[in-house]
């Protein structure tokens, strides 16, 4: 038979960091603050965290429904600064447990390495 070589890239190799998580920041200027994640982006490896990575826009009324003047906008941080926060509220490894019946994967979710619990 014919050999077939396919070639996967992923853009989030460590990512896992979902939308909903409660996140650590591990670097830059807002280093140490915690947040809730509210929009990931696997294709570019980034995350959004609230009230992290806040940065000013001066907007101006497009409609008369949007606000013109200078609003506070959330901006994507990449996903190798944050971590999953795990008990006592430190940065989690984060390892999976996998449960098969039979050769099929049943369930696999996530667990913290320090502690075993689960996030």
């Amino acid at each position: 038979g014919d050999v077939i070589i396919v070639a996967v890239q992923d853009a989030m190799p460590g990512a896992k960091v979902k939308k909903g998580d409660t996140v650590v920041v591990l670097s830059g200027k807002d280093r140490g603050r915690t947040g809730l994640v509210i929009l990931s982006m696997p294709s570019k490896g980034k995350v959004i965290v609230e009230g992290v990575n806040v940065v000013k826009r001066h907007t101006k009324q497009r409609t008369a429904t949007s606000q013109a003047g200078i609003l506070e906008k959330p901006m994507p941080i990449d996903v190798s600064n944050v971590a999953p926060v795990g008990k006592a509220g430190k940065p989690a490894k984060v390892g999976y447990t996998v449960t098969f019946e039979g050769t099929k994967v049943a369930s696999k979710s996530r667990i913290d390495k320090r502690s075993g619990a689960s996030l």
